[in-house]
């Protein structure tokens, strides 16, 4: 079921997909802040829709928000393979602390979007991820319960 969100009228295109981080500083007075947090912070969401509709925000540059339409999508993630690591699991995010920097997987096995130590449902294994360091390294998708 899609949900209504607001976002600036230069990224308001069919198809990006963005993390909603939370409400931003400065946005308290606004009359209409509720349409743009209305999502969960720390999930990731597509554009399904981009409606006419233009807004007046003091906070985007512009001073334009879009009407939107988004739907939830699961989160992508590299994890060390083992045991603990199927579909329908539970599982506990770990940094792998990789210093490899020219590797293209560094952000999600580091997790330097996402809190160290948090539970998360493992929805699919996607794939086998070639690591420059010798490791199995599975790109899976969770779902942030």
């Amino acid at each position: 079921m899609a949900k209504i969100s607001l976002i600036g009228q230069d990224l308001a295109k069919e198809g990006l997909e963005f993390e909603f981080v939370g409400p931003l500083v400065g946005c308290s007075p606004c009359a209409i802040r509720n349409v743009c947090f209305n999502l969960e912070p720390g999930k990731n969401y597509r554009i399904t829709k981009v409606r006419d509709k233009l807004n007046n925000c003091f906070v985007f540059r512009g001073d334009k928000v879009k009407t939107v339409e988004v739907e939830e999508i699961g989160t992508t993630l590299t994890m060390q393979f083992g045991r603990s690591l199927q579909e329908g699991s539970t599982v506990t995010t770990r940094s792998m602390k990789c210093d490899y920097i020219t590797c293209s997987y560094i952000e999600t096995c580091n997790l330097m979007h996402m809190k160290e130590g948090r539970k998360v449902n493992v929805k699919k294994l996607v794939e086998k991820v070639e690591c420059p360091k010798g490791f199995d390294i599975r790109k899976v998708e969770v779902s942030l319960d």
